[in-house]
């Protein structure tokens, strides 16, 4: 009988003093001292750096005003619907011309040229067509998130292999069935990756939107302050506005993991090898 032998774990090697964590955490910590050195340096005309020591306070202050949560609704309103609508166009858009080279040639300069004009050029068409109110807050979300979702969706569709069309139409999927089982499932992470993309100049176009024409928003919010020169209260919202993008965008890459397939591949058979090398 042939002996068994069992393999022992390798050693793991030694922990790094500066962590990921540690790092974050050394950031956040730097940025606060160059932050508080800037307010209190003269460098700058008063007030336009304030100190942490009255931002706080501004942000707890936003935070428990009726007043700001309304605001945050309308932008929050006009982000879903303006960014479902331009995902949903932008990834049927990219997964046709994916799988159509003769369409792709033929479309895609004009795609390129638009999507690398500043969409702000775009709101006085805008807001002749759907007015000042939060329509045209709306749409201008949509067309900016459109660009990141169609170019990373035809990337996915044009890189992806081409065995899984073969396996789909061996066994006679129909159009719809060969994007819902095979073409979205093969390119969740680029598509994910235009999601996030496409996410984030959304929420800059709906900003700017609301800066030059809203009655509410976070953006009219923001400007409020500035025009009555309120500084500390405008960083809150500046802080708030950045920590809500900055959960959005973790949302979305905890997706991205969740279901990207590559990933969770990897991670099992990292998961099986252990098990192997510990028996």
């Amino acid at each position: 009988m042939a002996a068994t032998r069992v393999i022992a774990r390798p050693a793991a090697p030694p922990k790094p003093f500066f962590t990921v964590n540690r790092v974050r955490v050394l950031t956040v910590l730097v940025a606060w001292v160059l932050w508080e050195a800037l307010a209190n340096s003269g460098l700058f005309y008063r007030d336009v750096i304030p100190s942490s020591l009255e931002v706080v306070p501004a942000i707890f202050s936003e935070l428990t005003n009726p007043g700001f949560y309304y605001d945050l609704y309308i932008t929050f309103a006009e982000m879903i619907v303006g960014f479902v609508w331009g995902a949903l166009v932008g990834i049927v858009f990219g997964i046709v011309l994916g799988a159509n080279p003769y369409l792709r040639r033929a479309l895609e300069p004009y795609l390129n040229a638009i999507g690398s004009t500043p969409k702000i050029i775009f709101l006085p068409i805008i807001f002749l067509m759907f007015g000042v109110g939060i329509e045209s807050k709306m749409a201008k979300g949509a067309l900016s998130a459109f660009f990141p979702v169609v170019f990373a969706t035809m990337l996915g569709m044009i890189t992806m292999s081409p065995v899984f069309a073969k396996v789909g139409r061996s066994f006679n999927l129909g159009r719809w069935q060969m994007v819902r089982k095979v073409y979205l499932p093969a390119m969740v992470s680029p598509v994910i990756i235009g999601l996030r993309l496409g996410m984030g100049v959304c929420v800059i176009g709906i900003l700017v939107a609301e800066i030059k024409f809203a009655a509410s928003g976070l953006g009219f919010r923001l400007m409020g302050y500035y025009d009555q020169f309120k500084i500390a209260p405008m960083y809150a919202i500046l802080i708030i506005i950045f920590g809500l993008a900055a959960f959005a965008n973790w949302s979305m890459s905890r997706l991205q993991v969740r279901y990207d397939w590559a990933t969770y591949g990897m991670k099992k058979r990292r998961s099986t090898a252990n098990r192997v090398t510990t028996h």
